[in-house]
């Protein structure tokens, strides 16, 4: 996608958004192209960058000594495109910033790609366009590049969305997976599996007596307030495909430790427990699009605690174990009948097609 060839309306009429649909023409590199771009990705996206049309953006970040770039990549192939709560544009979005925010850095900068096909909707993707643009700007993050293609009818399902974020970290700041240390203790920012059991029950047209929106948001800035605090905070992960489980498995590994959780401590909402129950799911391997899992000293839980519940994407916060020596990498949890059990990694897909 780029801003170049803006249409002239004497040679072709205006897109009709209400009833018109993707044809293979708008991927052709050409006039209609170009005309796609212009009235729908140029206004939900609108920004400097954008507008100077070319492949590619040129960008000037200014780094201090100590600093580093980092980039992250992701790509949504969501069903049902829309959801309680969200929708694919604004999940790829808040799916990117976060990856980016993982790693203790301010994103700056999003790229994205679309793959559309044939016979889809110009009022959905309107819709979806105008949903990135609004993440996007919430998040002061702006979409400078990217790009479309269009695949023939049945070739696709509608839309897949791409996003590449590039962000800075500060000096001093390392939240890689592979600094999780004994005695440590384990952070989640709020309750588990709102994001696919709200995705299943619309895919499955299930219905609950209160509604279960997914929690997709952006974290960087409770991420930006959490290491104004806590500085040397170790590892920072955000519990997507696979859920809690999955991503403390991954940090162990890493950093060559086990963890032991407590069950009664890990938040959960009473209608995702009952909707899992009725499904049969483990809300511990359920994933989630709004939550972080971070891991500190023990003597920052407080002051991390504190603040993580002062934003109001964290209120919830609670500390939900603490890091223990293990050779094996074991991540096991206290039950609420006092017994323990391992927490292994997801074997299979719990739930296909969720981000």
């Amino acid at each position: 996608m780029n801003a170049r060839s803006p249409v002239k309306r004497g040679y072709v009429r205006p897109l009709d958004l209400r009833r018109g649909q993707v044809e293979m023409a708008h991927g052709a590199g050409g006039r209609a192209s170009a005309q796609l771009i212009e009235e729908i990705f140029l206004g939900a996206f609108d920004n400097p960058w954008l507008r100077q049309g070319n492949d590619g953006a040129v960008l000037t970040p200014v780094l201090t000594p100590g600093e580093r770039l980092v980039m992250a990549t992701d790509a949504h192939v969501i069903s049902p495109l829309f959801f309680p709560g969200g929708d694919i544009g604004s999940l790829a979005v808040h799916g990117t910033l976060n990856d980016v925010a993982m790693s203790g850095a301010r994103p700056l900068y999003l790229a994205a790609s679309f793959i559309l096909e044939e016979g889809f909707a110009l009022a959905d993707l309107k819709r979806i366009a105008d949903s990135m643009g609004q993440a996007a700007r919430e998040a002061r993050v702006a979409i400078v590049t990217g790009d479309t293609k269009v695949v023939e009818r049945d070739k696709g399902d509608g839309v897949f969305i791409s996003t590449t974020g590039i962000g800075v970290v500060p000096a001093g700041i390392d939240t890689g997976g592979a600094r999780a240390r004994a005695g440590d203790v384990i952070l989640l920012s709020g309750s588990i599996g709102e994001h696919g059991v709200a995705i299943l029950s619309q895919r499955e047209s299930l219905e609950f007596e209160t509604q279960i929106l997914s929690d997709s948001a952006a974290l960087h800035e409770l991420v930006a307030a959490m290491l104004a605090v806590v500085p040397g905070l170790r590892v920072l992960r955000d519990p997507t495909r696979g859920g809690l489980a999955t991503t403390l498995n991954e940090i162990a590994g890493q950093s060559g430790v086990g963890m032991l959780l407590e069950e009664a401590a890990i938040p959960l909402q009473p209608q995702v427990e009952a909707a899992c129950e009725l499904l049969g799911l483990d809300p511990l391997y359920v994933a989630n699009e709004g939550k972080l899992v971070a891991i500190c000293a023990a003597a920052d839980a407080e002051a991390l605690l504190e603040v993580m519940r002062a934003h109001p994407l964290a209120r919830d916060a609670a500390q939900i174990g603490r890091v223990v020596e293990d050779g094996h990498g074991f991540v096991q949890m206290q039950t609420r009948f006092g017994g323990r059990r391992v927490v292994d990694w997801l074997v299979g897909e719990q739930l296909p097609r969720i981000c």
